[in-house]
C-alpha cells in the first residue's frame, strides 16, 4: 500500500464518517423542528381556547353582579330557615323526653295492672 493509497483510504473513510455525521445531525435537526412545529401548533390551538374563555368572562362578571342584590333578598329567608332548623331541634329534644316520660308511665302502669290481677 502507498502513501496514495493510505490518503485515498483515509478520504474516502473521512467523506463516509463526514456523511453519517452530516446525515444524523440532519436528522436530529429535523426531528426537533418537526417537535417545534408540533408544539408551535398546540399552543395555537391553547391561546385559541384561552380566548374563547377571555370573551365569557365578561358576560360572567355582569350576571355575577346581577346576582348579589337577589342573593340579598334570600338572607332573610335564609335566617328564618335557621331560626326553625333551630326549633326543630328543641321540639325533638322535648319529644325525646316525652317519648321517655311515656315509656315509663307505660311500665308503671303496666306493673300496677299487674299487681292488681295477681
Amino acid at each position: 500500500m502507498g502513501g496514495g493509497d493510505t490518503e485515498e483510504l483515509a478520504e474516502t473513510l473521512n467523506d463516509t464518517f463526514t456523511s453519517d455525521d452530516d446525515q444524523r445531525f440532519k436528522s436530529e435537526l429535523q426531528g426537533t423542528n418537526n417537535l417545534l412545529e408540533l408544539l408551535e401548533k398546540m399552543n395555537g390551538k391553547v391561546a385559541g381556547d384561552y380566548n374563547g374563555f377571555g370573551d365569557v368572562a365578561p358576560g360572567l362578571r355582569v350576571y355575577v353582579e346581577q346576582l348579589k342584590p337577589k342573593s340579598g333578598s334570600f338572607d332573610k329567608y335564609v335566617e328564618q330557615i335557621d331560626a326553625i332548623e333551630q326549633q326543630v331541634t328543641e321540639f325533638e329534644a322535648v319529644i325525646s323526653m316525652l317519648d321517655k316520660h311515656v315509656s315509663l308511665l307505660e311500665s308503671k302502669l303496666q306493673s300496677v295492672h299487674q299487681k292488681q290481677h295477681s
